[in-house]
């Protein structure tokens, strides 16, 4: 069983929170054997530029200086946000069962990408406003039938956030493997990351609010000034918890649980887009040493995107334009992931490839 620590409680009636210890990936003699390892194989210093790093990365979190991934989980978090009601999404809530159902058939782009790297898909119902039928696929972990209208009232109690967290804990600690990727499906979810973002790192919500799933200029401008709304209705949620309850989805809470416990596990974390980076920022928020184990996949369209990772200190392996979240993101950048831990283990050095290194002048 994994080690857990508590964090204080906020108030009388904050819930204790039990995050399971992460050890930091920090070891200067590994890492110095490791950086050696990368500069003398058969290239020019820093010739494969972030690959080289990514590789530091993954030897660091399995403490090793070789590097195996095997039984890569692919896990999709769906939940349904009250928030909807106030028209800033370009689609209606129905979507999301919706879309849940196509993934369980097979027909998302997030099925392909499992399909076609050989990741394992599940689909955790964290909330979705509506029941759905028992899959072999379909993990229930419905908290309740999609959040609040956090323009009224906190988005989830702290109870049902607590809830939510511990639930994407169980959800990692029952897989197998050492690599997961993390994505989800929501309707409105971009509005609460952008708000999770404008409250626990200060953005504006001009930079943190984007066009979602495709909002024409008038449909954003009426959701920055639904945010501001909320924003300003929950001014003191400023507490890792409080916020993620008052501004929060269940999606987005289980994906932080999933990375924490991930992490805790040694677990390489791929992260998709902006949600699931806003989720990153509640994990990081809750228990800073979460961010050694986090691959930043993507950079996606999302107008906010770019300076999350840039406060996450985040260099992201993937610039494509994607928008589309499902964890599609992560996957596309998980050959990288493969090349890295490849070249480290593989790629001859110069003294057994009998290569002449670089020449001193």
């Amino acid at each position: 069983m994994t080690a857990t620590t508590s964090s204080p409680p906020v108030s009388s009636s904050h819930p204790a929170l039990h995050i399971p210890a992460i050890a930091p990936i920090a070891d200067a003699v590994l890492a110095d054997r490791l950086q050696r390892k990368i500069d003398h194989k058969t290239k020019p210093v820093g010739a494969l530029g972030a690959l080289e790093g990514l590789a530091l990365q993954l030897g660091l979190i399995q403490r090793r200086d070789t590097v195996t991934l095997h039984a890569p989980q692919m896990v999709v978090f769906a939940a349904d946000h009250g928030i909807a009601a106030e028209g800033v999404s370009a689609y209606p809530q129905a979507v999301t069962v919706q879309m849940v159902g196509n993934m369980l058939a097979g027909g998302a782009a997030i099925n392909v990408f499992a399909r076609q790297h050989g990741f394992a898909l599940h689909v955790v119902d964290a909330g979705v406003a509506a029941d759905l039928p028992a899959h072999p696929q379909l993990l229930q972990r419905k908290i309740a039938h999609g959040t609040r209208n956090l323009c009224s009232e906190p988005a989830m109690s702290l109870a049902e956030a607590d809830a939510a967290l511990q639930a994407g804990m169980a959800v990692v600690r029952a897989l197998p493997g050492n690599v997961v990727a993390l994505g989800e499906m929501g309707i409105a979810n971009t509005s609460a990351a952008a708000l999770l973002f404008a409250r626990l790192a200060g953005a504006s919500l001009e930079d943190a609010t984007g066009r979602g799933t495709g909002l024409t200029d008038p449909q954003l401008q009426h959701k920055q000034g639904v945010l501001l709304r909320a924003l300003e209705r929950h001014a003191d949620a400023t507490r890792p918890l409080d916020a993620l309850a008052a501004l929060g989805g269940f999606e987005i809470a289980m994906m932080s649980g999933a990375m924490l416990q991930a992490a805790s596990e040694r677990r390489v974390v791929l992260v998709d887009g902006f949600i699931a980076g806003a989720a990153a920022l509640v994990a990081h928020a809750l228990a800073p040493q979460v961010r050694d184990y986090l691959v930043f996949c993507h950079r996606s369209a999302e107008r906010g995107h770019g300076l999350l990772l840039a406060h996450l200190k985040a260099t992201p392996l993937l610039e494509l334009d994607l928008r589309l979240g499902e964890g599609t993101g992560a996957l596309l950048a998980w050959p990288l992931v493969q090349s890295a831990a490849l070249f480290l283990d593989e790629m001859a050095s110069f003294d057994s490839a009998g290569v002449s290194g670089k020449e001193n002048p």
